[in-house]
């Protein structure tokens, strides 16, 4: 008998919730961080007002290569976990060109080793589309960086009236920048959590909502956001 070609055959109705209820903790959390309430900011949101901040202090600081420094780890960050994720997304191209090695970590992951190759590599896709979400990301605020570089060195002396504006527009690209960077940081977590759909349904769901609480912890909980709401009085 000829498999069939309806993909959902192949699937438990506790696997597509588990793959639904990981994209709505991916997408919600980032809405959430992004759109908090106003009574309580997240640390995203709080540290997009610290940013403004620096590109104020920038305008009057001399010499302003300290600055520049900033932005130059900044990018090399981004393009570490850049290739981190080219990485990644060359390791899971290698394992979807061979079913039989797909087939063999399936057996060694779980009890369900039996199950037919499109299961895997079903997988397997759902952790390369994080993956390549998060190359992407990584790279766009990789360039956003660099955006934010040039505004700065643009920036004239504080004598000049164009001084704060060109600050000001340096400050929202680094904060787009920024938004680009978190944004690729958790397709990294959620696809981490993805690859506990190999050992199975329950343990995708479990992952899924685990790594939504340690997203949230650390935007609304954590002891660094507190320590950013603390007045400079105090």
């Amino acid at each position: 008998m000829l498999p069939t070609l309806d993909p959902f055959y192949y699937f438990s109705p506790v696997d597509l919730t588990g793959v639904v209820l990981l994209l709505l903790c991916w997408l919600g959390s980032s809405w959430l961080i992004e759109h908090p309430p106003k009574r309580r900011p997240s640390v995203t949101k709080l540290m997009a007002l610290y940013r403004r901040q620096w590109m104020k202090h920038f305008v009057t600081r001399q010499p302003r290569i300290f600055d520049s420094q900033i932005v130059g780890s900044l990018r090399q960050s981004t393009a570490f976990f850049a290739s981190t994720s080219m990485i990644a997304i060359g390791g899971i191209f290698a394992l979807l060109g061979n079913p039989d090695q797909v087939r063999g970590v399936a057996e060694d992951l779980s009890t369900g080793g039996d199950s037919p190759v499109i299961v895997w590599e079903a997988k397997l896709l759902l952790i390369l589309a994080f993956a390549a979400n998060a190359f992407l990301k990584f790279v766009w605020s990789n360039r956003l960086f660099g955006y934010c570089s040039v505004l700065m060195g643009s920036v004239p002396n504080d004598d000049s009236p164009l001084a704060y504006t060109r600050a000001a527009k340096a400050a929202e690209i680094n904060i787009f920048a920024a938004r680009s960077y978190n944004r690729g940081l958790r397709s990294v977590y959620f696809g981490i959590g993805s690859t506990a759909w190999l050992l199975g349904s329950w343990p995708l769901i479990a992952a899924a909502l685990i790594t939504l609480t340690v997203i949230l912890r650390r935007e609304f909980t954590s002891q660094s956001r507190e320590v950013l709401l603390t007045s400079e009085d105090d």
